[in-house]
């Protein structure tokens, strides 16, 4: 095996995306003072490349530009280059992700800015081709023209690039001011949904298309409440179309990050564990709701996927999935007809390809991304078959297929645990534990709280990120949110108190470490973060929820199980800083719409006395009922749970207690007795 012709200072990092840039020959250091001071030493301006390493066109760039020996000698030249994983650096990319997006009105990865050795930015963009195409000048030339300007036109960019740091402060502190809450900006926010849906392919808008998750579940707390028709067709047209799509894995379950299209057929093939966290919940929502098994059957393959490939034996779970295999886009992922007939043979062959929309000329590269174009009813009808028969068969040649896949080289897998989506998995596993009564499913859901809790902190502090048995980099708002979130889910269907009093320290040590004391609001870095250029805040879901949405979501939980105001107070601070953007952009608050639709709505507390897994538990969780919070206990009362106060095991049997907003009802023994309670407006 041939020796790496180069190596730079990315060789000593445990991020698999920096270490994937560690033999380049762009001299690389990792974001700290060795580059700024080198920087402020020999007066050179800094450039700073983000990704991460599912990125497509991160790997693009690198191949084009990266690994190019005279882009490489310009780079080093003329700039202190850093590479930076956005997955661990969500704070400095935050920042000057909106400086691009501010300066250009776009952003995107590979990220690319340039910064004055004070790090303030005064360039940059997204992918830069090597050369001149697309309508843009080569890399090669906006590095020899950015080189001049620093030195020639210093001033020039100085005092332009103030201007703009003086913008994105001003927005950071005044664009969120306290309004009132109430149930017509859900109204609101409701008919701007309906306005971007796409009625003919799901989803909001047009391509390329990302899977919403957070505002599917406002749809459908929405639904919950008003019994509006039209939010549920929403999800369930969305749902139907993206489980059919080629961006859902019609073989090994999960989702792709997004589609190029409108009509979820062509992805980038990356998987990432955030998106298949939430949009498992959705699917797991969607059946509680309808009873369709097709539902069920989509968030079961998908957290069949994240167990087989992305748990770590220890317990934590995977950052994500690259998009290529042997250097090509997608290849693990599609097939030709001449592949699947020597695997299938003829006949099944041709029933398969027929469902699965695969043809000689293919609709990706010549290949076949595998869809479903029609219902399986319709199919079967069409190939004059019954429909038993055509799901055996379907069945079968998914089996075959997938193990023939499976010797296959697989894409990278990054193989970081990040608290955050870590903390969005747990709540997942922990629910789907309780609605589908998975004891499996609560067992994974336990191993990763614990590995968390035991790996990822210091001095009681969460950390961001680990990696090759080290843990390292402050916790982000985000991360505190999510994985206390989690913690709360996991008490809820658990009844095990450690982690809600786990959630309740997270809870406070977030309140003291991120609340603006003054604006109100979290910040997204704690107060004994690393100086940046700034210290922003988080309102926009992106991706993943904000962290104040998750914020606000968590503790208004928290209130309800604990009988705390402090949280709700919190909380209701962060909705009122919200309120009057959600009206103007309702597609980037879902999470916070939904945590408004928990505020302003009636909440059941519920209360259940008996062994673990007993009939009524299993109850609560099979309808959907968004507006609730679970205590399970065997008799125990516990100072950290009020709602357990006189609340005891009548004569020996299984007893249930259902509150709203903490006026209780008559405890109830029987299945019947609890569902009346339950559906009880």
């Amino acid at each position: 095996m041939n020796e790496p012709k180069f190596a730079n200072r990315l060789i000593n990092e445990t991020s698999p995306y920096l270490q994937q840039h560690a033999h380049n020959p762009v001299d690389w250091f990792p974001w700290g003072e060795e580059a700024f001071t080198k920087a402020k030493t020999e007066d050179k301006p800094i450039m700073i490349s983000i990704g991460y390493s599912a990125c497509h066109w991160c790997h693009v760039m690198e191949q084009e530009s990266f690994e190019d020996t005279e882009t490489a000698r310009i780079m080093n030249e003329h700039f202190v280059n850093i590479k930076i994983d956005l997955e661990e650096r969500p704070d400095v990319d935050q920042i000057y992700m909106t400086f691009v997006q501010m300066t250009t009105g776009s952003g995107g990865y590979p990220l690319n800015v340039f910064l004055t050795p004070d790090r303030l930015p005064f360039y940059g963009g997204t992918y830069f081709p090597p050369v001149n195409r697309y309508n843009m000048p080569s890399f090669q030339r906006i590095l020899l023209s950015i080189a001049e300007a620093y030195h020639n036109k210093r001033d020039e960019l100085l005092n332009s690039a103030n201007e703009i740091l003086g913008e994105m402060r001003n927005v950071n502190l005044a664009e969120f001011e306290a309004n009132n809450l109430s149930l017509d900006q859900l109204d609101s926010a409701f008919l701007s949904f309906t306005r971007s849906f796409d009625s003919v392919n799901g989803g909001f808008g047009g391509a390329p298309k990302f899977p919403p998750p957070m505002s599917l579940e406002f749809l459908l707390r929405y639904f919950y409440r008003t019994k509006d028709e039209n939010a549920l067709k929403m999800v369930e047209k969305t749902c139907l179309a993206m489980a059919n799509g080629g961006i859902y894995d019609q073989l090994g379950g999960g989702f792709h990050r997004y589609a190029v299209d409108a009509i979820w057929l062509t992805p980038h093939f990356e998987k990432m564990l955030y998106d298949n966290a939430q949009l498992a919940r959705i699917y797991l929502h969607l059946f509680q709701i309808t009873k369709d098994e097709f539902y069920k059957g989509i968030a079961v393959e998908t957290l069949r996927y994240v167990k087989r490939e992305m748990l770590d034996e220890r317990g934590g779970f995977y950052t994500a999935q690259d998009a290529d295999s042997e250097g090509v886009e997608g290849k693990f992922f599609v097939w030709t007809p001449e592949e699947i007939a020597e695997i299938l043979g003829e006949n099944d062959a041709r029933i398969f390809s027929f469902y699965y929309d695969v043809t000689e000329h293919g609709n990706f590269e010549e290949k076949n991304i595998l869809n479903v174009r029609g219902s399986l009813e319709t199919s079967a009808g069409q190939l004059q078959i019954s429909e038993n028969e055509f799901k055996e068969i379907l069945e079968r040649s998914r089996k075959l297929l997938f193990e023939e896949r499976e010797k296959r080289i697989k894409p990278f897998r990054d193989e970081k645990v990040l608290t955050a989506w870590n903390g969005l998995m747990l709540a997942t596993f922990a629910e789907a534990s309780a609605i589908l009564d998975r004891k499996d499913y609560l067992e994974i859901a336990r191993r990763n709280a614990d590995f968390i809790l035991e790996n990822l902190q210091k001095d009681g502090f969460l950390l961001r990120s680990f990696k090759d048995g080290q843990a390292k980099l402050n916790a982000y708002l985000e991360d505190y949110a999510n994985f206390t979130d989690g913690l709360t889910e996991l008490f809820q269907v658990s009844g095990d108190v450690k982690y809600l009093k786990e959630a309740k320290r997270l809870a406070d040590l977030m309140i003291a470490e991120f609340w603006d004391e003054e604006a109100g609001g979290f910040y997204f870095t704690a107060n004994n973060h690393e100086d940046l250029l700034m210290r922003s805040k988080d309102y926009y879901d992106n991706a993943t929820p904000a962290g104040n949405s998750a914020a606000a979501d968590v503790l208004l939980k928290l209130s309800k199980l604990t009988n705390d105001e402090k949280y709700e107070r919190y909380s209701i601070t962060v909705l009122r800083l919200v309120a009057p953007q959600i009206r103007r952009y309702s597609q980037a608050f879902g999470r916070v719409l939904s945590t408004l639709e928990f505020h302003l709505n009636p909440t059941k507390e519920i209360v259940i006395i008996g062994e673990k897994g007993n009939e009524l538990e299993r109850e609560v969780w099979r309808d959907y009922l968004p507006n609730k919070v679970v205590v399970l206990s065997n008799e125990t009362e516990t100072p950290e749970i009020p709602l357990l106060e006189n609340r005891i095991r009548i004569d020996g049997k299984t007893t249930a207690y259902v509150c709203e907003n903490f006026v209780c009802q008559k405890p109830v023994f029987s299945m019947p007795e609890l569902k009346a309670h339950l559906t009880q407006n």
